[in-house]
């Protein structure tokens, strides 16, 4: 469900600025359209200059910052080193250390596979746009499902659907267009995410990880993104979907008895101060945790989860082997 936020950046984000990396010739980049492109906040791209020194080479008058093309490279491979279970240091000097890919994969293809791999992957966000702006359902389905196949539900997710939908949302919050196309990606993600999660008839969990979207809050699908990840790994779940209230988690919890409780939240407006503290005490103890930007101030027995990849590194550590 598309929700009108404000966009981060200087400049009102395209479509088309999401898809073709820049060509040498091109003008560089500003801080904002590079993170759009990555799917990350403008701030972590400063602290990743900051501290590792992966930013761009050179400053323009004003000293704002201005991404060549091999300065977005080295970034993306900086960030396919991070979902690789690298740190940030070794993520970003691993970077540094390799030469930026060549975007056209017909004339020079890159020698490392990882750089393969994120050349390959900026051409799949360019063709999902494609088919997207065409209200292409068939093909936008099909891509992501290729995708999910080729490249697994968490790399999907981060790498091609959120730089995707971030940049469909932030259009419509500028200028009112495209709202229908973000509600085709959004469907056509959920039937391609239902489709790639599997029945776990046999869990590795004994108790299950209940998934619900905080009360009002209808962006519910990195909920299904987080259930089909759980479920390639083996965990049983039980996915009550967004928008749940607060009494309806306090009865799924009696009920159940579940393992963990994940609450996604999208937006801030929708949150009260009791979502979890309406949480009933079990005599197994059920670990809690608040995933999404939504989420401010939390109680201290409630965990944070960073995005949908820390979400399921945190869940697998939970539920052991």
């Amino acid at each position: 469900m598309a929700t009108k936020q404000a966009a981060v950046g200087d400049q009102a984000p395209l479509v088309r600025e999401v898809p073709p990396l820049p060509s040498e010739g091109e003008l560089a980049l500003p801080v904002a359209a590079v993170a759009r492109r990555l799917g990350v906040a403008p701030a972590t791209l400063r602290t990743w200059d900051r501290r590792y020194g992966i930013g761009p080479r050179e400053h323009t008058t004003g000293r704002h910052r201005r991404y060549a093309p091999e300065d977005v490279a080295r970034l993306e491979v900086m960030q396919q080193a991070l979902l690789r279970g690298a740190s940030p240091a070794e993520a970003a000097n691993y970077a540094l250390r390799t030469a930026a890919p060549a975007y056209d994969v017909d004339i020079v293809a890159p020698r490392e596979p990882l750089l393969r791999e994120v050349v390959s992957r900026s051409s799949q966000v360019q063709r999902l746009s494609r088919a997207a702006m065409a209200m292409d359902t068939v093909a936008t389905e099909q891509l992501i499902a290729d995708c999910i196949a080729r490249l697994g539900v968490v790399a999907v997710w981060h790498e091609v659907l959120r730089p995707v939908l971030s940049a469909l949302a932030s259009r419509w919050a500028q200028s009112g267009e495209c709202v229908e196309v973000e509600h085709l990606v959004n469907e056509c993600t959920l039937s391609a995410m239902i489709g790639a999660t599997p029945v776990v008839a046999t869990p590795r969990n004994p108790r299950p990880v209940l998934l619900c979207g905080a009360p009002g809050e209808r962006h519910g699908l990195p909920l299904y993104v987080l259930r089909a990840a759980l479920a390639r790994a083996g965990i049983g779940t039980q996915m009550l979907g967004p928008a749940l209230p607060v009494e309806g988690l306090a009865g799924a919890v009696r009920r159940s008895g579940p393992a963990a409780v994940v609450v996604w939240a999208q937006l801030p407006r929708y949150l009260g101060p009791d979502v979890f503290e309406r949480v009933p005490r079990t005599r197994q103890r059920v670990r809690l945790f608040a995933c999404g930007p939504g989420w401010t101030e939390l109680p201290s027995r409630v965990g944070r989860l960073a995005d949908i990849a820390d979400a399921v590194r945190r869940i697998e550590a939970l539920v052991g082997t």
